[in-house]
């Protein structure tokens, strides 16, 4: 039938199966609401990024080769074994997201089905069972909605989604866990960097490497990163701009973020065809939003060597990074080795401005969202 073999058609029958069961029982999710709300004590005016957490958590275990019931508990600490598996041997991924508020009151996510699919590419490479798209987006929609009253009001705050999967066999021995445990919690947040930023190229230590886990959102890739990052801010930088771990001669990301320059007038940023570079939602869709005003855009391998020259003699005009904490996180200076390169005032920078302006008020409602990459309910 349609060329599939009676194998292969047996194969995608139980995979729908198991699909529209996984839906199904999103719909059946069991609901324990906290006896005392904390939502009272938050100073609306002044969130810190990442400190203050929502009245509940989504929760899915995984056992016995099938996720089981979801529920929506009260915000609480987990308990674990000693042995939890995840903590010997990092199986652990997450994604990240924000929950802004139209000023109806309707509440819009940004594209996450990307992060449901990234989510489903890092389960894959890291050995761990997958969540269908669309039951990823039920269950974070219902977790949003629950705790809907959490989602800030004031311009330039959100309320940031943070999925997560981690390994939960209580078993010391090198492999896949049986099981696993999903959770799901959201906290109201202001912005993640309070200034432009500040980064430097790092030539000696490495982000990823081809044919490792870069491109999965894995809890490892950000623990390797923090040494040579506290190297970097006891010079004065906020972060660092990655290169390539073979030669150190390209440019592949900046911290938490993706990296794109302005340079003579396009905007220029690393390919992600190598398995070293996360796809970020955020500057797919910056670059989707340029090229529909016109906006030549590059998606290439860039040396180092080519940012360098383009900073001394000025044709480099622009750079930022692009993440969901972030949005756009311009930046400030470059350093490389022992120089520091000064980039042009923020507020002379039009192209990146628009751009962050544009993203920020289309996830809150005040512009249309001519592409379709809100979720709303």
């Amino acid at each position: 039938m349609f060329g599939l073999s009676l194998d292969r058609l047996k194969i995608l029958t139980i995979f729908a199966a198991q699909l529209y069961a996984m839906i199904d029982q999103t719909q059946a999710i069991k609901i324990t609401k906290t006896s005392h709300s904390r939502i009272q004590e938050v100073d609306w005016e002044n969130l810190p990024f990442g400190k203050i957490f929502s009245d509940h958590m989504l929760v899915m275990d995984y056992k016995d080769g099938a996720w089981q019931t979801p529920e929506i508990v009260p915000f609480e600490d987990l308990k674990l074994h000693p042995a939890t598996s995840a903590i010997h041997y990092g199986q652990s991924i997450f994604e990240g997201m924000k929950a802004n508020k139209s000023e109806s009151g309707e509440v819009m996510i940004f594209r996450p089905e990307l992060n449901a699919k990234r989510f489903a590419e890092s389960c894959v490479r890291m050995c761990m069972p997958e969540i269908p798209v669309e039951a990823f987006l039920d269950l974070v929609k219902k977790i949003v909605d629950f705790d809907r009253d959490w989602i800030p009001t004031k311009d330039g705050n959100s309320l940031y989604i943070r999925p997560f999967m981690f390994a939960t066999d209580d078993y010391i021995g090198i492999k896949p866990s049986d099981t696993y445990k999903f959770i799901i919690f959201t906290c109201p947040v202001g912005a993640y960097y309070a200034q432009p930023v500040r980064v430097k190229i790092e030539e000696y230590y490495t982000r990823a490497a081809r044919g490792g886990v870069g491109r999965a959102k894995t809890a490892g890739n950000y623990g390797a990163s923090l040494y040579p990052a506290k190297l970097a801010q006891e010079k004065g930088f906020h972060q660092l701009i990655w290169t390539d771990a073979s030669e150190h001669k390209y440019i592949e990301e900046s911290g938490t973020m993706n990296i794109v320059f302005e340079i003579n007038g396009k905007l220029v940023s690393p390919s992600e065809d190598d398995d070293t570079i996360l796809r970020g939602v955020t500057k797919r869709s910056v670059l989707d939003l340029a090229k529909s005003w016109g906006v030549e855009v590059e998606e290439r391998k860039v040396t180092v060597a080519e940012i360098v020259e383009g900073l001394r003699n000025g044709s480099v005009t622009d750079a930022f990074g692009a993440g969901t904490a972030a949005t756009v996180a311009q930046i400030a200076a470059i350093g490389y080795r022992d120089e520091v390169f000064d980039l042009p005032a923020i507020e002379s920078r039009t192209l990146s401005n628009k751009i962050k302006d544009h993203l920020n008020n289309m996830k809150s409602g005040k512009v249309a969202d001519e592409f379709g990459w809100l979720m709303k309910f």
